[in-house]
């Protein structure tokens, strides 16, 4: 009797659901293909985006008061 492990359940970080988190599942930590590609085109959509504080190119950088 060989004792397998249970697999990992694990939360889609497209749509929420269990997906597992193992060999077995080509698409890990995403539940299916559709979610993987929803996740894909969000990032080629850029909307995952890190907030900047940078000002536009025609604006200087930095405090106007330090110049």
């Amino acid at each position: 009797m060989g004792s397998e492990a249970k697999p990992r359940i694990v939360r889609c970080p497209a749509c929420g659901g269990d997906s597992v988190y193992a060999p077995s599942n080509r698409w890990r930590p995403f539940c299916s293909e559709r979610c993987k590609g929803m996740d894909l085109g969000a990032w080629a959509s850029e909307n995952f985006r890190v907030p900047a504080d940078t000002p536009p190119d025609d604006q200087a950088f930095g405090d106007p008061k330090e110049r």
